[in-house]
């Protein structure tokens, strides 16, 4: 079997996956504005030898009837947050090879800005910078803050593959890898490895130098996790590690087939993406310790949170719908996964799930035995590369998962026991070197070529 690789997402938020426990007695998570919290998680993932901490982003807040509830204030459900490449900065001094992967939106960033934020995150961390690339398909709200119109879904994706070729031509053609050579005789850089870009797309233009040199890994590791047929055409151009959002094994053996299947389509080699399902767990020494221990995460939290919160990730504000309504005949211009996921539920079981859940799947509760066989059955039946590790309640699940479970899976081979390549993306997509492969699209932008 192959080795499993294993990510932490984290949200630079008082909740996460829009449940509310930050009252749990074990929860760190209403400190997340503090640099104290944020060097903890990274050292526990360092340690642990996971490949990356992913910090997620989300702009906007939960709207109902035009205005934002009051119980988001009083559970600090929404608002407030950080801005994620902040935090990964601020961990780069305390880090020495963890990953680390932040959320950028191709429709409120600018490809310019963004790529030279990027650029310097991966300078400064020696090569170890992920983008999670999204379309920001939640709340509604974000467009009116930013003062822009909200594109359809599919149009969305249409911009971002116009974001995205510009990012090529500034990630991979404004500089060559050498240009810059430091030399005090005279040549900090040699000019003829430094190129302007031109671009004239449907959505954004740009024209003139790179404003940052090339950096180690030239383009920082692709991330993406559309799961619509939009977005899984989008993930199997562009994407290096591409997140599942959990379910049956022959649920994310489909979606595992079809992701491949577009990475041919697009003339890259299959196995060159690798694909993780998110996986949360509820882990304890006995299965009626590891039960009592989901039931106090779950009372935890409010119900009066769930309208609120499914209104932030989807547009839709389920209290105005009949509960015996069904959510297949529903739409909306957002998040499409958090509707379509629920195809064949009523809009009273929505906001039941919802509350014990959120955007997670059901957690695996157990021993820590029976965990590390559902991880193993679940790489093995859907053909998956790795999991991304959701907590419940944080530091605390983390915790548990890397002190019970992990050293069980390295017993048996699967995970790995030290940090293995020097960047990212050698590390979790096993490249010879730190930049894009030859059959990515971005490397046709190269200017050495």
């Amino acid at each position: 079997m192959k080795k499993l690789r294993f990510g932490l997402f984290e949200n630079p938020q008082a909740n996460d996956s829009g449940t509310s426990t930050w009252r749990h007695p074990d929860s760190q998570r209403h400190m997340f504005d503090t640099l104290a919290y944020w060097r903890d998680i990274a050292r526990i993932c360092e340690e642990a030898k996971l490949d990356f901490l992913f910090l997620a982003d989300a702009w906007g807040w939960a709207d109902v009837k035009g205005e934002r509830p009051e119980i988001c204030s009083l559970e600090g459900l929404d608002l407030p947050r950080l801005d994620p490449a902040i935090v990964a900065a601020a961990l780069l001094g305390s880090t020495s090879r963890l990953g680390l992967v932040m959320t950028g939106s191709t429709l409120l960033e600018q490809p310019y800005s963004f790529a030279r934020r990027m650029q310097s995150l991966d300078h400064l961390s020696g090569g170890r910078i992920g983008w999670n690339v999204v379309t920001t398909g939640t709340a509604e709200t974000a467009v009116a803050a930013f003062g822009v119109d909200m594109v359809p879904h599919d149009e969305r994706y249409n911009m971002a593959d116009d974001f995205m070729e510009l990012s090529y031509k500034l990630f991979e053609g404004a500089w060559e890898p050498g240009a810059v050579e430091r030399d005090k005789n005279g040549r900090y850089a040699d000019p003829s490895k430094v190129h302007t870009i031109s671009h004239d797309g449907a959505y954004f233009r740009s024209h003139g130098y790179g404003n940052a040199s090339y950096s180690p890994q030239g383009t920082p590791v692709l991330f993406q996790a559309g799961s619509s047929d939009r977005g899984r055409q989008f993930g199997g151009r562009h994407g290096e590690c591409i997140f599942l959002g959990g379910g049956t094994i022959q649920k994310l053996a489909g979606q595992v087939k079809s992701i491949r299947e577009e990475a041919v389509a697009n003339g890259r080699d299959p196995n060159s993406i690798k694909i993780m399902s998110a996986f949360s767990c509820v882990v304890a020494p006995t299965e009626e310790e590891a039960r009592r221990k989901h039931q106090e995460i779950l009372d935890a939290q409010t119900p009066e949170v769930a309208v609120s919160s499914y209104a932030w990730f989807t547009g839709l504000d389920l209290s105005s719908y009949d509960p015996a309504t069904k959510m297949s005949d529903l739409h909306t211009e957002l998040s499409q996964t958090q509707v379509a996921r629920f195809g064949d539920k009523t809009v009273g079981d929505v906001l039941k799930d919802w509350h014990a859940h959120g955007v997670r799947t059901n957690p695996f509760v157990g021993t820590p035995e029976k965990i590390a066989d559902i991880i193993v059955e679940m790489a093995e039946g859907a053909d998956l590369d790795g999991f991304l590790f959701t907590p419940l309640i944080q530091p605390a699940s983390t915790i548990d998962f890397v002190e019970q479970v992990l050293p069980i899976l390295r017993a048996r081979g699967v995970a790995a026991t030290e940090y293995e390549g020097e960047s990212l993306r050698e590390r979790l997509l096993g490249t010879p070197t730190p930049v894009l492969r030859d059959d990515h699209p971005g490397a046709s932008y190269r200017a050495s070529r």
